[in-house]
């Protein structure tokens, strides 16, 4: 009977796991997972899943009964993927299964950012709206969405669907080309151009490892100084101290955080200090509605039915057939 050895069910929020109840198989779960516990704990399995767990050379080597990692998430960082396939190890992940979550969300955090949402019920909550001469309570002033910029950085499924989100709000989208592109692609823009006609920057686009930020104090720059800034897809595409000082001195008016550069964040980052009005961070959830976390573990079940079966799906290293 194979093994399954999920490392990190804690990262599906206590979502219903049965479905990876797999007949021919037994299922170990454990809520997280150290570093160093890691390779005792896959000693002895064929089937290994991670979300963010790290599975490294080393530690596959010590894994010689191990055939498929599926990994609980698009981003295959946290695996070794050279490693796996030198040891013949399938590696799988799950693609697209946040398609509504991820949008809905970038977009709760723009209406939230614009509309000053948590300023405007901390002052209600602080007796300011009761005090009020009129009807209603005027704060700093809110721009309408319709007919901003909305600039696309990243037009995968996940920006595509965030994009038709913000059309629906009758925004303009501008849909941004690649930072190093030769070429311009017919309906894209230049980056730098992007972002200088923006009114809000969207980012959805992978971190590429070993490079330096794509939003460092350069990029920053050339932002419209009222633009609005949100990233949903990885805390690395931005350099968080050049936007500390970009929110500080003005030069931008306001972002909102779904991800950062280190996760959890320590308690002295710099950013939770709440002395920013104009920044708004949420806890990487972006990706998690109920909806989408089922989604993710039926792929998840696919993935080892289709590999136990002998053709894999959502392959991201070239391994024959399962053996």
């Amino acid at each position: 009977m194979q093994q399954i050895v999920f490392l990190d069910t804690d990262t599906m929020a206590g979502a219903d796991l049965s479905v990876l109840q797999i007949e021919g198989t037994q299922l170990r779960c454990y809520p997280t997972t150290s570093a160093a516990e890691v390779s005792k704990r896959i000693h002895n399995a064929s089937i290994v899943i991670s979300n963010k767990v790290v599975l490294n050379a080393a530690i596959l080597a010590a894994a010689p009964q191990l055939r498929l990692i599926c990994i609980a998430a698009t981003g295959t960082n946290n695996v070794d993927l050279a490693a796996a396939t030198a040891q013949g190890i399938q590696v799988c992940n799950v693609q697209d299964y946040a398609l509504g979550a991820v949008p809905q969300h970038a977009m709760a955090l723009l209406l939230a950012l614009n509309n000053q949402i948590w300023q405007q019920q901390q002052a209600v909550l602080s007796g300011k709206w009761s005090q009020s001469p009129v009807f209603c309570l005027h704060q700093q002033p809110v721009q309408s969405l319709q007919g901003k910029i909305f600039t696309v950085v990243g037009y995968g499924g996940l920006g595509q669907a965030t994009a038709q989100l913000a059309k629906a709000f009758g925004m303009q989208i501008c849909l941004s080309e690649r930072p190093d592109a030769s070429t311009i692609r017919p309906g894209r823009v230049a980056f730098r151009e992007a972002l200088a006609k923006a009114d809000v920057v969207s980012l959805h686009c992978p971190a590429q490892a070993n490079m330096p930020p794509l939003l460092g104090s350069v990029q920053l720059s050339w932002l419209k100084p009222n633009a609005l800034l949100i990233n949903t897809a990885r805390g690395a595409l931005i350099d968080e101290a050049a936007l500390l000082l970009a929110l500080q001195q003005g030069r931008l008016a306001g972002a909102a955080l779904d991800v950062l550069t280190q996760e959890p964040p320590p308690a002295d980052h710099p950013f939770l200090t709440g002395a920013l009005p104009n920044l708004l961070l949420s806890p990487h959830i972006a990706w998690a509605t109920t909806e989408s976390m089922q989604l993710l573990l039926q792929q998840l079940a696919e993935n080892i039915l289709a590999y136990i079966a002998g053709s894999p799906v959502r392959t991201c290293n070239m391994i024959g057939s399962s053996r």
